[in-house]
């Protein structure tokens, strides 16, 4: 399986929780070792949500795909 479908499937698993809290989640793209992301509903004005992408997005990512660098939220 390449990256970025292991990528989209683990983001897959973690869209229920964050919906469960009244939020989203979009993958954007996987570039040079970046995963782009934008957060939807109640995840994207959170204070939180920097916590909930290092700590809970980025760390399930790596966990399958050491090499991934960083998670970028897109806010457009």
């Amino acid at each position: 399986m390449k990256n970025t479908e292991k990528i989209k499937a683990i983001i897959e698993e973690i869209r229920p929780y964050l919906n469960g809290d009244g939020g989203d989640i979009e993958f954007i793209k996987y570039e040079e070792n970046y995963v782009y992301i934008k957060l939807y509903g109640h995840c994207q004005h959170c204070i939180y949500k920097n916590e909930t992408i290092e700590n809970g997005i980025l760390e399930n990512i790596k966990e399958q795909v050491p090499e991934v660098k960083g998670i970028i939220n897109v806010e457009f």
